[in-house]
């Protein structure tokens, strides 16, 4: 609750050292000045009342804490303009099911390792904003180009394998991802496709039309094959065309090294911008200050007229 408050202007607290003395050394002349009466006020039985001592140090110090000013800095971060643009097309189709690719736990499913290392990646890539599609026998969007890291994460988690079908849409994927970047105005983009088999003949989306698209919009691609069955020869295609660089992993550990070898070569250096927004409190011991010293002055004439 009062995590990061703090006083603007601290050197206001001496003037409670201040009022602290003048009490005890100037007693009867401020009473002089607030009070005209001051004879017979001096010669009350409320003058060492309890409760108009209360009120009038609470006057005191709220109105010195409020001269201080509390404020509570609140900082909070611009999403970056000029970071990259990045696109993970993900294969979600039946033979993604394999279990076995991650050593340590082999009840996984490449899919399961593929949506964990994904999640990672995706927290890592703190300046950038990534985009999803998905593809098994057709391929489809799981979520336009966005910076909100938490949405792409709750999206990855809600994948499964076959939604989009059982077969493998690899060149209609790939010509989606690349369709995401068509509107970007980053200065790098970026498609990273990740898939354990060959296109199937049952799609017909011609690997040239793919291609062409990719080297329009200038889009690096990062393709990666994992197991032991899919078409090196069109994805090291792929990355000569695109400026990239194909990987292969047939495991768990060697994809975890992939992403990060990926990672180092497509490092953001863009920084944020970090603003800070202050609250003010002041108005709160301002407004105590101002009842407190009103019940004050109030009870005291109060008394002093009886």
């Amino acid at each position: 609750m009062f995590d990061n408050i703090y006083f603007q202007y601290p050197q206001f607290g001496a003037l409670l050292i201040l009022f602290i003395v003048c009490a005890r050394y100037c007693k009867m002349r401020l009473n002089s000045i607030y009070f005209p009466h001051l004879t017979h006020f001096a010669n009350s039985s409320f003058s060492s009342s309890k409760v108009l001592f209360f009120l009038k140090w609470l006057g005191v110090v709220m109105l010195v804490i409020a001269m201080m000013s509390p404020v509570k800095d609140k900082s909070f971060q611009l999403p970056p303009k000029n970071g990259h643009d990045i696109v993970l097309i993900l294969d979600a189709s039946e033979s993604m099911k394999a279990r076995g690719f991650d050593k340590q736990n082999y009840n996984f499913t490449r899919f399961d390792v593929v949506k964990n290392l994904a999640s990672d990646f995706i927290d890592k890539r703190k300046n950038d904003n990534i985009g999803l599609v998905v593809f098994g026998t057709y391929s489809f969007i799981a979520s336009p180009i966005t910076y909100d890291s938490h949405i792409l994460n709750k999206l990855v988690s809600q994948l499964r394998i076959a939604m989009a079908g059982k077969f493998t849409a690899l060149y209609e994927a790939l010509a989606q991802g690349v369709n995401l970047l068509k509107k970007s105005d980053a200065k790098s983009k970026v498609a990273i496709l990740l898939t354990d088999g060959y296109n199937s003949p049952q799609n017909k989306f011609p690997f040239d039309v793919a291609m062409a698209l990719a080297k329009k919009e200038h889009a690096k691609v990062y393709p990666i094959g994992i197991g032991s069955d899919f078409n090196r020869k069109v994805l090291l295609k792929i990355a000569k065309a695109t400026g990239g660089v194909a990987f292969g992993a047939s495991s768990a550990s060697e994809l975890k090294e992939v992403y990060k070898k990926i990672d180092e070569l497509e490092k953001s250096k863009i920084k944020r911008e970090s603003f800070s927004y202050l609250n003010y409190f002041y108005i709160y011991p301002l407004f105590i200050s101002l009842i407190s010293l009103m019940l004050y002055i109030f009870m005291r004439n109060k008394r002093g007229r009886n």
